[in-house]
């Protein structure tokens, strides 16, 4: 059996890919980096028997609870499982899989731009994503995904929602962001566009950014996790570089600069 006929949305997973950024206004700055992320299944993570691979411990390469979430070291799952029933999710993700997609920390270091948590039902479709949102000033906030009517998130379906946490002090705060999931297990695909305000979230918005994260996913396991570490040691360094590197070049072009707003009283938006 093939690895892509064995590799499903709700097993562990190392995924090797590319993160792009695309602004179009007020100029153009389009970026690319390479990254390395890893898809693990909460109701499991503490079960996982990978070396090199530290859950809530020490160790080269780490997963831990009081870095995502409630960020108290709790559970991870209970964490999501509570935002589902609060949010009226709970019934159709009952008996399904909630799997944690994220960069580890390395080396003691981390920096995530945006964690996912894909919320699958008993049947693995996918019913809603938290998406777990990072800016450089050390705020977070999490955006939950879902339809308002509870289907099924289908393949590139556009999820749209108002923008209210600070990111990039190059746009404002206003706008809308766009979200759309899909691939295969093999090789999923994860799109975030935030365009500039429009009076409604059913109008076409103009302008913006065009971020994407696409990966090869493979089974998780030590020979492929070392494989990683080895070509990505430094990935933490590396992407907080390059983001404050994009930063000064938007700032050297005059680009206009937002002064950072409160950060909003609610934790969690839908």
């Amino acid at each position: 059996m093939s690895q892509e006929q064995q590799l499903r949305w709700t097993d562990p997973a190392l995924c090797k890919g590319v993160v792009m950024h695309a602004r179009s206004e007020p100029v153009r700055n389009v970026f690319h980096y390479p990254i390395f992320y890893l898809r693990l299944p909460l109701s499991r993570l503490n079960q996982l028997n990978i070396r090199g691979l530290a859950v809530n411990r020490k160790g080269i390469c780490q997963i831990l609870n009081r870095d995502h979430g409630p960020r108290d070291g709790t559970s991870l799952l209970n964490w999501v499982e509570g935002l589902l029933a609060e949010h009226q999710l709970a019934d159709v993700t009952a008996g399904g899989e909630v799997v944690l997609q994220t960069m580890p920390r390395l080396f003691g270091l981390l920096f995530n731009p945006v964690s996912f948590y894909f919320c699958y039902d008993r049947d693995q479709a996918l019913r809603a994503v938290v998406c777990e949102v990072s800016n450089t000033f050390g705020e977070r906030h999490n955006y939950l995904v879902a339809h308002s009517d509870h289907r099924p998130i289908q393949s590139f379906e556009k999820i749209r929602t108002r923008k209210i946490f600070h990111v990039s002090p190059f746009f404002p705060l206003q706008g809308e962001y766009e979200f759309l999931f899909g691939g295969e297990p093999t090789s999923p695909v994860a799109i975030i566009n935030y365009r500039l305000h429009s009076e409604t979230l059913d109008s076409e918005s103009k302008g913006g950014l065009r971020t994407w994260l696409r990966g090869t996913g493979q089974t998780l396991s030590s020979d492929i996790l070392r494989g990683a570490i080895l070509r990505f040691p430094w990935q933490t360094l590396s992407v907080i570089t390059k983001i404050h590197w994009q930063a000064m070049r938007l700032w050297i072009k005059k680009v206009t600069f937002f002064p950072k707003p409160m950060p909003p009283l609610k934790d969690t938006t839908r």
